[in-house]
């Protein structure tokens, strides 16, 4: 077995992306878009799709266009009855506690938000981390200072790490810097441009630690990785 430590993205990889909780995550940044720029939710959603190629997240987008209150922000996306609409899925602790390596999470939301979800799917005491937002000074996935956050938390490297993600921007970042990332589910969201200052730097990261670039894998589900960790 060449991996020693399973790295997951929490939202929408440890449960599926048909939650009725992401789309409350996603109206309520949004709500936000529209406040900063003072437009309607129409205009909001046109203004966030042409950016966001550029920018990790929305918070750095917004940041980047001279947002201050970041606290405000997260509060207003995830309040805290937001796992309220999370449905309980039945089988996950159990196949969580089926594989055979340490794992931690790295999530681009507060702890706050991690805390909640992890606790309502009963799995908060399976990993060894959580890694949230604010641990890479808010420039979360695909920067290499959120990834390399996570690794410091877990004691593991790049190289040895298995990282899951459900949004390609995330997992071409990974293996930018040399990783193997395995894209679950279906194609969500867009690739950022190729001069994000995100893959810019997730490229140069893996230049600087003389490593070839590694390789994305799909998965239609966290379910499907066993036969990966037998390789």
């Amino acid at each position: 077995m060449k991996y020693k430590h399973i790295l997951f993205d929490m939202d929408n990889t440890l449960y599926p992306a048909s939650s009725a909780m992401n789309d409350g995550i996603t109206r309520r940044m949004l709500e936000c878009v529209a406040d900063f720029f003072g437009c309607d939710m129409e205009k909001a959603i046109e203004l966030r799709r042409e950016r966001i190629i550029h920018y990790s997240t929305t918070l750095e987008w917004l940041r980047s266009e001279g947002m201050t209150d970041v606290e405000g922000f997260m509060a207003h996306v995830h309040p805290d009855n937001e796992a309220d609409e999370l449905l309980p899925q039945p089988g996950l602790r159990d196949f969580l506690l089926s594989l055979p390596l340490p794992m931690s999470v790295l999530t681009n939301a507060p702890h706050e938000h991690a805390d909640r979800v992890l606790e309502k799917l009963g799995i908060a005491d399976l990993f060894i981390a959580v890694t949230d937002i604010r641990d890479a000074n808010f420039f979360g996935k695909p920067y290499p200072d959120a990834f390399e956050a996570a690794l410091r938390k877990a004691g593991s490297s790049v190289q040895d790490t298995l990282f899951l993600d459900d949004m390609q921007k995330y997992t071409d970042g990974w293996a930018a810097m040399g990783g193997t990332a395995v894209l679950i589910g279906k194609e969500n969201g867009r690739p950022l441009s190729a001069d994000a200052v995100p893959m810019v730097k997730a490229r140069a990261a893996g230049q600087a630690a003389g490593l070839k670039p590694g390789k994305t894998l799909r998965l239609n589900s966290i379910y499907e990785m066993k036969g990966l960790l037998n390789e």
